[in-house]
């Protein structure tokens, strides 16, 4: 079985609060694009995993991928195994899920290839256990996710954007930059912002996009790595209508009105940065099929 494990942007990401126990509260319009891992699964009597293509990447029991597929088999008390072969392509510490779109592929992999019959819903509460990223990733396309990431609705996606990711700089971990953030207790806030949000990127109504659209994270995580906003200025600079930073970062994604402009950026930015990528927002669910309604 073969199975894209698709990268994620954030279109929108506020920090709503902290709760009482660490965890961070957030609200966020998130979508899958078609930059992705590559992920095979075949029967096996033991459980093991190969990593390919990314030597820093772990390829043993601390990898997301293998502890999602040990969680589930752990659960579902089973003593099917599985080859786990993950080919990487999603740049690592980027803020795009790499790890937690490789979790929620082998999730829906090996559901399906040991027979389990598990529900999404099933399916997220074991992901949510391992990384906060995993229930969004398991249900995929466009959504809004709220929460510590467990609350995901999903929403149409109604046009196909061009994009031009680039991580500019060595990766950023998630505890380190919500671990820099100064945030207050949870507030009321406007949340018409993030509707506007969405009709933008329906309408592809640039300048809206661009009003309301937010990463409060992106100010911290640039702190941290100030090529972040050198990449974002680049990307406008070169004919982005919108530029921020994904998740935590450190990578940072433009937006382009046609393929060719995002192709004639990509040539130009391909040369100065390893880590670029030509890649366009998904309109159809890629995971439509492993979801079991019960």
């Amino acid at each position: 079985m073969l199975i894209k494990a698709h990268a994620k942007i954030n279109w929108y990401l506020r920090v709503a609060g902290k709760r009482e126990d660490g965890y961070h509260l957030l609200d966020m319009l998130m979508q899958q694009i078609s930059l992705h891992d590559d992920i095979q699964l075949l029967p096996s009597e033991e459980l093991t995993l190969q990593v390919l293509n990314a030597s820093p990447v772990p390829d043993n029991t601390d990898n997301l991928a293998y502890r999602a597929a040990k969680t589930l088999q752990d659960y579902a008390g089973t003593s099917s195994g599985a080859v786990i072969t993950l080919k990487k392509r999603i740049p690592i510490g980027a803020g795009l899920g790499g790890g937690s779109a490789d979790a929620a592929a082998v999730l829906h992999g090996l559901n399906k290839l040991w027979a389990l019959n598990l529900s999404l819903r099933t399916l997220s509460e074991i992901g949510l256990s391992l990384g906060a990223d995993i229930p969004y990733c398991l249900t995929g396309g466009f959504a809004r996710v709220q929460g510590i990431g467990e609350m995901v609705e999903p929403l149409p996606a109604l046009r196909q954007h061009w994009l031009v990711v680039i991580q500019p700089c060595k990766g950023l971990s998630t505890k380190e930059v919500f671990g820099s953030l100064d945030v207050s207790p949870a507030k009321a806030d406007d949340t018409s912002g993030i509707m506007k949000v969405q009709d933008a990127i329906d309408r592809g109504d640039y300048h809206t996009l661009n009003q309301f659209s937010r990463n409060d994270l992106q100010q911290t995580s640039a702190l941290l790595r100030p090529a972040i906003q050198d990449a974002v200025r680049l990307l406008m600079s070169t004919g982005a209508k919108h530029a921020m930073m994904s998740g935590s970062g450190s990578a940072v994604f433009g937006v382009f009105g046609t393929y060719q402009l995002a192709n004639t950026a990509y040539k130009s930015i391909n040369k100065k940065y390893r880590s670029c990528h030509l890649t366009y927002t998904l309109k159809d669910n890629p995971y439509q099929e492993f979801i079991v309604k019960n």
